[in-house]
C-alpha cells in the first residue's frame, strides 16, 4: 500500500469524541510510513480539534491529509499551516434552498422536531455541506446510538430531502443521526478520485478502512474507486489493523 485512507467517526475515534492517547500514538507512527488521509463529513475545523490537536509534536503533518465535508474539500500542511488545495463550495442560495428541503422533510416525516431537545447545533452551514443532525452536533454518543440503530429513520430522512431538492444536490447518510447534502457527485468517492491525483498514486495501491462500508453505510460510496477497503466495527479493531500496517 502506497495510501491509507481513514473514516475518522466509528472508525479513529468515536462520534466527535477526540483520539486515545494510543490511537493518537500509533496515527503518529502510521504516518512516518506512509502518507494517511481522513475523510468524513466534519467540518475542518472539528479534524483540527479531534485528530491533529491530539497528535505528538514530532507528527509528521506533511504526510497528512484531511478531507472535511465528506471529501468536497482537501487541506493539507505546508510550511506551518494547513493550505486548501480544493473546495466545492456551495452558496449561499445553494444553502438557503438545501435548509428549506430538510427543514420540510423533517415536518414530513416526523422522525424528530425541531421543538425537541437538542446538544448543539441541528443544521450546520460547512462549506462544501449543509449537515442536519438530528439531536444536535454534540448529543452524548450513547443517544447517538439509541437514536436509529437500524438506519430507518436516517433513510426516510434521506429520501425526503433528495426528494424536495433540486438534482444539482445529493443528500446522504452521514453519521449516526446525521444526513449531509453536497453538490450532485460530490461524495467520499469524489475525495478519494482527488486525493489519489493530488498524490500521483494509482487507487488500487490505496486502501480505505470504515466502519460503514455495508450497504447503506456512509462509506459505501467508496466503492465507486479502485481502492481497497478495509472494515472495522470501531476504534479498537482500526488499532489492531494499524499496527498490522505498521509492522509490514
Amino acid at each position: 500500500m502506497k495510501l491509507i485512507i481513514f473514516d475518522l467517526d466509528g472508525t479513529l475515534a468515536e462520534s466527535k469524541q477526540p483520539l486515545t492517547a494510543e490511537m493518537a500514538g500509533l496515527f503518529s507512527k502510521l504516518l512516518e510510513k506512509l502518507p494517511v488521509g481522513i475523510i468524513s463529513g466534519g467540518a475542518l475545523s472539528q479534524f483540527l480539534k479531534q485528530v491533529v490537536a491530539r497528535l505528538p509534536v514530532e507528527a509528521n503533518l506533511s504526510h497528512l491529509y484531511l478531507l472535511p465535508t465528506s471529501g468536497a474539500a482537501l487541506y493539507e500542511f505546508r510550511g506551518d499551516d494547513w493550505k486548501k488545495v480544493y473546495e466545492e463550495r456551495l452558496s449561499e442560495k445553494d444553502k438557503d434552498v438545501i435548509e428549506t428541503a430538510i427543514r420540510e422533510a423533517v415536518e414530513e416525516t416526523g422522525v424528530i422536531k425541531f421543538s425537541d431537545q437538542m446538544w448543539g447545533e441541528r443544521l450546520e452551514y460547512r462549506g462544501g455541506q449543509v449537515s442536519f443532525s438530528a439531536l444536535g452536533q454534540q448529543a452524548p454518543v450513547a443517544l447517538k446510538k439509541d437514536w436509529d440503530p437500524d438506519k430507518s429513520k436516517r433513510r426516510a430522512l434521506q429520501a425526503a430531502i433528495q426528494k424536495l431538492l433540486p438534482k444539482c444536490f445529493t443528500a446522504a447518510m452521514g453519521g449516526m443521526t446525521t444526513i449531509d447534502v453536497t453538490k450532485a457527485g460530490v461524495d467520499k468517492a469524489y475525495g478519494i478520485h482527488k486525493l489519489c491525483e493530488r498524490l500521483k498514486i494509482s487507487e488500487p495501491d490505496a486502501l480505505y478502512i470504515g466502519d460503514e462500508l455495508g450497504a447503506g453505510g456512509n462509506d459505501e460510496a467508496v466503492y465507486k474507486t479502485t481502492v481497497e477497503t478495509k472494515s472495522v466495527a470501531d476504534p479498537v479493531k482500526t488499532m489492531l489493523l494499524i499496527e498490522e500496517i505498521i509492522a509490514a
